[in-house]
């Protein structure tokens, strides 16, 4: 049986290998894109433009900082298929949701669902919003190969005449799988049940991601897949109540009515919102949005192949794990038994790999399992991939206390 060639280098209309389009240290293989992200080399330049007028005139720049984040969430928001009245800029995911969690009110004994695929930091500000009420939360637990009909039945067997919230992910973070957010919210309404819808990474991943992701509240991460500058995310509603939603910071914005509260905030580095609409571009000029998961799509399965038959040889159950509901540019790998067990087990190996072999990795837990979550983007090559099965596999089967059989056998 002959192996799928590999993917070529990816080409962009002004860059003969992508890779070239993003400042990363050509001394590390990165294959973590779904962390903290990459800033193309254009839209450095330009955020470095935008800080230089500031440090050049404050006086000018800061009191019109407010028209400059309009006009940026005014091109940024059909991005994700919201309108601009409805979003607003956040520095994060986490941001966004603590904002909401701020507005919300409970009672004694009311409920807030959140599932085990969930983010850490959102999760657990779901929980301290239950502690100020004394209300509880409940966690639905969701098998990796549940069908989106299986997830949409979970939450409505675990719904009851208490639960007032759900917090749902609409691409899970530590398992890489779509859910049926739209579904569930849906769902919940008609029960008189809120749902935030935790888009992170879903912007560019998924066309019109808010519309698509459902919910009284949607928000997502622009400084991952959009490659914009880090601390930039919306924050979408049209909840009926969306007057109570306040930002982090009170400042000279706050008489102002939603969405234009948000827009001025004092002395923030704003540069981050303002460039996010040159990222956006950037590489619908450079591939087009759809080129763009399609051929970050090819990569993500031809890297999950390659690592996955390294692996093979010495794993009981098959290391690939095809999930229900996909994305385009993750894939979850089966680590060895005993490996990354659990969450801080998982973050140290990501840590150790990168001191000691030079490699960017994301390792994940789901229900006491260690698990690979491959990430890529366009910058991503066919080469990065050898560089993992060269470099990271003999160091896990190492740490799992299993002798490599022969150099044959991962490469």
């Amino acid at each position: 049986m002959t192996a799928t060639p590999a993917p070529a280098p990816l080409r962009l209309n002004s860059f003969t290998r992508a890779r070239d389009a993003w400042p990363l240290d050509p001394n590390i293989i990165h294959l973590n894109h779904g962390s903290f992200g990459a800033v193309p080399t254009p839209v450095v330049a330009h955020q470095d433009e935008l800080r230089r007028r500031a440090d050049r005139s404050p006086v000018e720049w800061f009191p019109r900082i407010g028209e400059r984040v309009r006009a940026a969430r005014e091109r940024t928001a059909p991005f994700v298929g919201a309108r601009p009245e409805d979003s607003v800029f956040v520095p994060n995911a986490s941001a966004a949701a603590t904002v909401v969690y701020n507005a919300l009110r409970l009672e004694g004994g009311d409920e807030i669902l959140v599932t085990d695929h969930g983010y850490g930091a959102v999760t657990m500000g779901a929980q301290r919003l239950a502690r100020r009420f004394g209300a509880q939360v409940r966690t639905v637990g969701i098998p990796l190969s549940a069908s989106d009909d299986e997830v949409v039945q979970l939450f409505a067997e675990a719904r009851t005449a208490r639960t007032r919230l759900i917090v749902v992910d609409q691409i899970t973070s530590p398992t890489a799988r779509l859910l049926p957010t739209r579904r569930i919210a849906e769902d919940a309404a008609v029960h008189g049940i809120r749902t935030l819808v935790d888009g992170a990474h879903a912007p560019g991943l998924i066309p019109d991601a808010a519309i698509a992701g459902g919910g009284d509240w949607w928000f997502g991460n622009l400084h991952k897949w959009p490659c914009a500058p880090r601390g930039s995310a919306l924050l979408v509603t049209r909840a009926h109540d969306r007057q109570e939603l306040w930002p982090l910071i009170d400042s000279w914005g706050a008489p102002e009515s939603f969405p234009g509260r948000f827009d001025t905030q004092g002395t923030i580095d704003a540069t981050t919102y303002i460039s996010t609409p040159a990222a956006i571009d950037f590489i619908e000029q450079e591939i087009g949005w759809a080129a763009a998961r399609e051929a970050m799509t090819e990569m993500a399965d031809a890297g999950a192949e390659a690592i996955a038959d390294a692996l093979r040889p010495y794993s009981e159950t098959d290391p690939l794990t095809p999930l229900p509901s996909p994305v385009p540019s993750m894939r979850l790998i089966r680590l060895p038994q005993g490996l990354g067990a659990t969450r801080e087990d998982a973050d140290e190996l990501r840590m150790q790999l990168l001191d000691e072999v030079g490699v960017e990795t994301a390792f994940t837990s789901f229900r006491g399992v260690g698990y690979y979550r491959l990430s890529v983007h366009l910058y991503t090559e066919s080469s990065d991939f050898e560089a993992f099965v060269e470099r990271c596999v003999p160091q896990l089967l190492r740490r799992a206390g299993i002798g490599v059989r022969s150099s044959a056998s991962i490469s």
